[in-house]
């Protein structure tokens, strides 16, 4: 295979990688319950290990810390369900219920903005425009309801689900270690503790970083919202926070908060605009470099690409990991080169030492 030539290489090769990956995706797809939770239990024993960790290092028995942490985060999502999910859960219900009115709203304010374009003979006609965003908005609060009710009748799986999450959760904080050991020695070893290295800093850098600035964009929105009496200050605050985790989602939240909030007032619109988009450059250029920077050195272009496809492989949870498991693989493939480069100019080396050896 070594001798022929690049393009033959190549095109021998493309195909078996195209053919492994869709056998991949088809065994994903029939595990995907499976993997999901194990993933998700992999990532909650990730970010508990930090505290798990912390009270340790007082000299606490590490067993007994896990099971406190645990109980602890079980409370606060219980807390969480008791106080926050209802007042959310509320209004996204009453939003719902308003969105046909505020449709109307905003159907009359563009038909007043064509009236008063009549009048100055001005050629514009957003009344075509008005019509098509009726019948698509009518269309999502459709889908939407459907999904509702699909969520309702999977409650029961969904609670299953969560059960599996905790308890093996709990396993892999107790004996994680040992089973990374045992992952590792099936591989070369310094490419084995290269690549755990990378996993542990890619996903700590990440995942330390977006949450934090996740909790303060969602904190700093929801107060500002509240302070302005925004309608739903509570919803959309807390979703640009929770759309704060993902690359480009505030701004695509923006957009999407600020149009809905035009259809009942345009100047409430543009107040909601304005307000979030100098929230967000204040804490995107002063807070975020500091919190999470470029860690990644991934292009944007390759960020927007690993979240459509998180999103197409894995849902809401490959939209999570995507970002950081693109950083790894950029990261493992300059790592794996930089050592083989270095293998090289070893080998190299030690070629030359024996030349000079054998002309001494």
């Amino acid at each position: 295979m070594s001798q022929l030539p690049r393009w033959a290489f190549w095109g021998l090769a493309l195909p078996l990688l195209v053919l492994n990956g869709w056998v991949l995706l088809v065994i994903f797809h029939y595990f995907q319950s499976l993997i999901t939770v194990f993933i998700t239990a992999n990532l909650l024993a990730f970010i508990l290990n930090y505290p798990v960790e912390f009270l340790t290092s007082y000299g606490l028995n590490r067993n007994r810390v896990i099971f406190l942490v645990l109980i602890l985060t079980v409370f606060l999502i219980i807390l969480l369900g008791l106080t926050v999910a209802p007042a959310l859960v509320g209004q996204l219900t009453d939003l719902l219920q308003k969105l046909p009115s505020w449709i109307e709203s905003g159907k009359a304010q563009i038909q007043a903005f064509d009236f008063w374009a009549d009048e100055r003979k001005i050629p514009l006609n957003f009344s075509i425009l008005a019509s098509q965003l009726s019948q698509n908005l009518s269309e999502q609060l459709q889908l939407l309801a459907g999904r509702t009710l699909s969520l309702v009748l999977g409650t029961l799986d969904s609670v299953i689900n969560i059960l599996l999450v905790l308890v093996l959760t709990f396993y892999i904080l107790l004996q994680g270690e040992q089973l990374w050991d045992g992952i590792i020695e099936w591989l070369p070893k310094p490419t084995g503790s290269t690549l755990r290295g990378l996993i542990r800093k890619t996903f700590h850098n990440y995942y330390v970083g977006q949450a934090s600035m996740a909790a303060i964009v969602g904190v700093v929105m929801t107060v500002t919202f509240l302070l302005l009496k925004i309608p739903f200050a509570l919803l959309f605050g807390l979703g640009l926070g929770f759309m704060a985790l993902f690359p480009f989602g505030v701004p695509i939240s923006i957009a999407v908060i600020s149009s809905l909030t035009a259809l009942k007032s345009v100047w409430l619109g543009t107040e909601v605009l304005m307000v979030s988009v100098v929230i967000h450059q204040i804490l995107e250029n002063g807070i975020a470099p500091r919190l999470i920077g470029g860690f990644t050195g991934l292009n944007p272009i390759w960020i927007l690409l690993a979240l459509l496809t998180g999103t197409q492989v894995a849902g809401v949870l490959g939209l999570l990991i995507a970002v950081p498991t693109a950083g790894f693989i950029k990261s493992a493939a300059i790592a794996l080169r930089e050592a083989s480069a270095a293998k090289d100019v070893s080998e190299n080396d030690s070629i030359s030492q024996e030349d000079l050896t054998l002309v001494g």
